[in-house]
């Protein structure tokens, strides 16, 4: 199928489904687009087909959303295999010699390829981002997706020095974990995830966290499941112990002892069971205050 033909098929399956045409139509119109597409990055984000797709995911008709999902893995698979082969041509293309140019014999100098460029910070560690960093983060067919790698790269790159190519190959692999256990894109659940992951990375006081990340230590698949509780660095856990030992320390000061009197009688039901403390409220040369509660009706009072 040629674009035309595919923006064509994806206004009528776009149009099925709004409608609530038959199961069978749908499925129909995903198999012929299933063995008819010859997936390419250009082709989908121009046809808008992959977005469309991706949506019919979360159907609420099984055979429906197996097949969208089928159908988006196998363009997804398609287009990651036309990358890497683009990036081993280049590769191959940067580590040959460049021929002599207008015949002076220049060349690229010893050591320096395009790669090596891309490699290369263009801003301070503490003010990276994507932008700054000149990373493009469109990678999936879904710019929700695309939105939250950069995320994870502005997360990840904070006073970092790895390479700009290193960071965005991990923001990828957390996104798609989180994709892939969370998803689809349009579901809370996956969104609020992203948002909490990115808090904790940009964090100045757990730095550790973005470091074990990048490195590996901690990978895509265990952070995106890590606990509020886990993603805290030590130091904030320390702080939070210490909080709770006082706490706990607080609660368990003893409680000034109270005492029972028959002399004092409750205004409200008139019964002589009355328990009181004794406070110094005022000068010292005043008699102390007496706080007082009525055992049989639980009135308190002060006199």
């Amino acid at each position: 199928m040629d674009a035309r033909e595919i923006e064509t098929k994806a206004k009528a399956l776009t149009k099925a489904a709004t409608e609530g045409e038959p199961t069978a139509v749908i499925v129909g119109m995903l198999k012929e687009l299933q063995t008819g597409v010859r997936a390419t990055e250009s082709l989908l984000r121009s046809t808008r087909i992959g977005i469309i797709v991706n949506k019919l995911k979360s159907s609420k008709t099984p055979e429906i959303a197996k097949l969208a999902h089928d159908i988006v893995l196998k363009w997804r698979a398609e287009v990651n295999k036309q990358k890497q082969a683009g990036g081993s041509a280049a590769a191959r293309a940067s580590s040959s010699p460049r021929p002599a140019q207008n015949g002076t014999g220049a060349s690229t100098p010893a050591g320096t390829t395009p790669s090596d460029k891309a490699s290369k910070l263009s801003v301070p560690p503490d003010k990276r981002t994507w932008k700054a960093d000149g990373v493009d983060t469109n990678v999936t067919t879904s710019k929700v997706r695309d939105s939250c790698i950069g995320l994870m790269y502005d997360g990840l790159c904070l006073g970092s020095t790895e390479p700009p190519k290193e960071v965005l190959k991990k923001a990828i692999a957390v996104e798609g974990a989180a994709f892939d256990h969370l998803g689809p894109d349009t579901k809370e659940a996956y969104r609020t995830k992203m948002r909490s992951l990115f808090q904790n990375l940009k964090n100045k006081s757990n730095t550790s966290l973005r470091v074990r990340v990048l490195s590996g230590a901690i990978k895509p698949d265990q952070f995106i499941r890590m606990t509020s509780d886990e993603l805290r660095s030590d130091s904030q856990r320390e702080a939070d112990e210490k909080i709770k030992k006082e706490n706990m320390n607080n609660a368990m000061v003893a409680q000034g002892e109270r005492s029972i009197s028959t002399s004092l009688q409750c205004g409200k039901c008139g019964q002589r069971k009355v328990t009181y403390t004794e406070a110094q409220t005022r000068s010292a040369d005043e008699p102390m205050t007496l706080f007082c509660t009525c055992l049989n009706c639980g009135k308190s009072w002060k006199q």
